[in-house]
């Protein structure tokens, strides 16, 4: 039976571009899966924001796989995750890989940032070599068990070696075997256009507002030659915001008559993690 990265490689080819919300746990992952999108990506920024955590890859490898699994499960479709820097060395790839794997995701994509990591729009990023980059791409090819894997290189190199610097490491990155190349924060509208054209082979970017790169539409980024487009927190800061009104209302007013509309129905809270399919298949089972 075919695994979920052909899957996700049959979507990168018949969609033009692919789109991939962000979550961050099994909510927001059965929740796009219920509004219709066919792949989802697995924000390492979001899941430690859920954990209370900054995106500082304080996140551990083992912690990450755990969720994923249940990202996995919850959202029944693709999941590309963010394995940050790959957790270490080659070593900590290889293992990475394999339990990311064994969690059921498509592929994942390993950065070149040095530690420690941070989130890709935000000053005071290093990098390592482009060399052990490279090391680290082909050990993840080596380390995974389905040809069909998708083993992805993001490379933060624009925003500290310039952005031809970041093109020639990605070539290189490219020879080391990985199937998308990902070059984070591209800062005007030219360096958008010019990394699909200037680059062999499937490309995706990271998508939002707010952040250091230029917002540009999916439909114009799939005509630039963009095969998949990642929006990593707008389900998250959307999350945080109401969460903050609601709480304001609350310690202001005592209950939450004031933002009731943004409060679902209540049957509408079940409905999203399909409790009568559950109690169906308890009346069934004796459960």
């Amino acid at each position: 039976m075919p695994g979920p990265g052909s899957a996700f490689k049959r979507l990168l080819d018949e969609q033009a571009p692919l789109l991939a919300p962000g979550v961050f746990d099994g909510l927001s992952a059965a929740m796009v899966r219920r509004a219709g999108f066919h792949a989802v990506y697995a924000s390492g920024g979001a899941i430690a924001r859920s954990l209370g955590l900054p995106d500082l890859g304080l996140v551990g490898m083992a912690e990450m796989a755990a969720r994923l699994a249940q990202i996995v499960e919850s959202a029944g479709l693709p999941v590309l995750a963010d394995a940050d820097t790959g957790h270490g060395t080659a070593l900590h790839v290889r293992r990475t890989v394999r339990s990311f794997e064994a969690a059921g995701i498509a592929g994942l994509h390993i950065e070149d940032q040095g530690f420690p990591k941070r989130c890709g729009h935000l000053a005071g990023k290093s990098l390592i070599d482009a060399a052990e980059m490279a090391d680290k791409i082909k050990a993840a090819v080596d380390a995974r068990r389905d040809d069909d894997f998708l083993i992805a290189a993001r490379s933060d190199a624009i925003a500290v070696e310039g952005f031809d610097k970041a093109l020639e490491r990605a070539a290189s990155y490219r020879e080391a075997g990985a199937d998308i190349l990902f070059l984070e924060a591209p800062e005007t509208p030219r360096q958008i256009a010019e990394i699909p054209r200037r680059l062999t082979g499937p490309v995706m970017i990271n998508m939002f507002r707010g952040g250091r790169t230029p917002f540009t539409p999916t439909a114009e980024l799939g005509a630039l030659g963009y095969r998949l487009v990642i929006v990593p927190s707008d389900l998250q800061r959307a999350v945080i915001r109401c969460l903050g009104e609601v709480l304001e209302a609350l310690a202001r007013d005592g209950d939450s008559s004031a933002v009731a509309e943004l409060l679902c129905p209540l049957p509408e809270r079940d409905v999203v993690v399909e409790q009568d399919d559950w109690l169906d298949f308890a009346g069934r089972f004796g459960g």
